[in-house]
Order: structure tokens, then sequence, then C-alpha cells
């Protein structure tokens, strides 16, 4: 069974699928990104990945479910979506100018 069609049968088995519209899904991917950020908040990344790996991977993880779920409400491929913005970045960041360079793309 592929990775939505798991979440969303755990969503379903729990009759949740009403309360997953696409702004409640936005808000709690931002919830859950934040609660990922909270682990290195004051400390050196090393640390916490060497401290902390279990935790981010779950908080990851739900990242990754809810922006699974939107992609689904949306009728999006995530492969598709990824690939997409790929190609918009490759010409934002040439490779002659970004190779190496932290700036945003407005500052290359």
């Amino acid at each position: 069974m592929n990775v939505i069609k798991q979440i969303n049968e755990f969503r379903d088995n729990r009759d949740w699928r009403q309360f997953h519209n696409e702004k409640d899904l936005a808000i709690s991917i931002s919830l859950e990104a934040s609660e990922l950020l909270e682990l290195f908040q004051w400390k050196s990344s090393d640390k916490v990945v060497q401290s902390s790996l279990e935790q981010i991977k779950e908080e990851l993880a739900d990242v990754l479910i809810y922006s699974y779920m939107m992609a689904d409400n949306l009728n999006l491929d995530i492969n598709d979506i990824i690939l997409e913005k790929l190609v918009k970045n490759e010409k934002k960041y040439p490779i002659d100018k970004a190779k190496g360079n932290l700036n945003k793309y407005t500052e290359l």
C-alpha cells in the first residue's frame, strides 16, 4: 500500500476527514514545522541531531503527513509538484551564480 493510502486509511478509520480542509492542514503544517524548529532553539544543530533524532523524525513525519494530505485534497501529485518547483529553482539559482553562495536569488 502506498503512503497516501495508508495516511487516508488512518484518517478515515477515525472519521477525521471532516477536519482536514486545506486551511486547517496548512495551519497544521506550520504548527508541526514549528515543533520541529523548537527542538533546535538555542542549541547547536549537531547536538540536537545527536540527542533528539527520534523527536526530529516524529516532527518531520507530522509535517510530511499533513503535506501529503493537503496535496491529496487538491489532487496534486507530490512528485510532480516537487519536480516543477525544481525546474523553477534551477532558473532562479543558475549554477554559475549560486554555487557555494547562500544569497537569495534576488541578490545573485
